[in-house]
């Protein structure tokens, strides 16, 4: 067993950790480039030398503004899936990356923009697989003004295709997922148990001390209809003293998978907004197929792992 404390690491957003074959593979950007890294144990993540997978050429309309890529496993293959833009935020579309080989540090082949019909402003994409069928959650605009940002689901023909429509499934509509302007619901990413189907988000401004999660449940049905899924009342994981604003979260587990780990950014110092930031781990239990986030850990708190050896 390993203590660790939180954060573990000093700078950093929207942190996307995942375990594959006795290693955690870390995930971010930088500018325009894509980054991967490998280590042994969750709290070393930071620690690890990364290597560069993706350098976006100039000129195009994914050439800037690379924000929270998501590495997947999926077939066989590792994808990528990030925004981007060509400077102007109005044009942030999700695209998505195909590796060449079995090593997610190797190189990647831009497989190209990943879009329903409406071809709408779009954020924070991942995927989900339910009975082996993929569908792609994203944050989006219903138009072309900024007014709110809502979370769309749709069918996926293949890790790169969306062969469907999008399917609004939440809005920011509490008190709890209002605070900042404009109104925001992003981050979506899929946690599954058993036959337990949860998609965690991130709700109000990520530059307030109120981002916080939130939780939409599949109640059965069609995937692909609003009224399948049930929203959290209250938000799951949300402020604490020197943990301000936790959010835009991934998940992952032990080394022997017998523990969930939750990993999400937060402010050690309120109002510091989008310049505070820092990546932080800790364990969250269950409630039969329901999780239970609890409170995000203080700075002071031992965290203790397993070691991966």
């Amino acid at each position: 067993m390993h203590t660790f404390y939180n954060p573990i690491i000093d700078r950093g957003a929207d942190p996307w950790v995942t375990f594959k074959n006795g290693y955690y593979y870390y995930c971010y950007s930088g500018g325009n480039k894509l980054y991967v890294s490998k280590s042994k144990n969750l709290y070393d993540i930071g620690k690890a030398d990364a290597s560069l997978v993706w350098n976006a050429p100039k000129g195009t309309m994914y050439s800037s503004e690379y924000w929270a890529p998501e590495l997947h496993f999926i077939n066989n293959k590792w994808y990528i899936y990030v925004a981007a833009d060509d400077g102007n935020n109005n044009n942030h579309r999700m695209y998505v990356l195909e590796s060449k080989t079995s090593d997610p540090l190797g190189s990647y082949t831009f497989k190209g923009k990943i879009s329903d019909s409406t071809d709408k402003w779009a954020i924070d994409g991942t995927v989900l697989k339910v009975d082996s069928k993929l569908y792609f959650i994203w944050s989006g605009w219903e138009g072309d003004v900024n007014v709110a940002q809502n979370l769309y689901i749709a069918p996926m023909s293949n890790p790169w295709t969306i062969s469907g429509a999008r399917v609004l499934i939440s809005t920011p509509e509490y008190n709890w997922e209002k605070n900042g302007n404009p109104l925001i619901n992003e981050g979506p990413v899929a946690l599954v148990k058993n036959s337990a189907v949860h998609i965690v988000y991130s709700a109000s401004g990520s530059w307030t001390d109120d981002y916080c999660l939130g939780m939409l449940t599949f109640k059965g049905g069609d995937i692909l209809n609003k009224l399948s899924w049930e929203k959290s009342i209250t938000p799951v994981f949300s402020k604490q003293y020197q943990s301000y604003g936790p959010g835009h979260c991934s998940f992952t587990t032990s080394p022997d998978g017998k523990e969930s780990w939750i990993v999400y950014h937060a402010n050690l110092v309120s109002g510091s907004g989008w310049n505070g930031r820092s990546v932080r781990a800790q364990k969250f239990t269950w409630n039969g197929d329901i999780p239970v986030f609890g409170v995000p850990a203080s700075p002071d708190q031992e965290m203790k792992i397993k070691i991966n050896k």
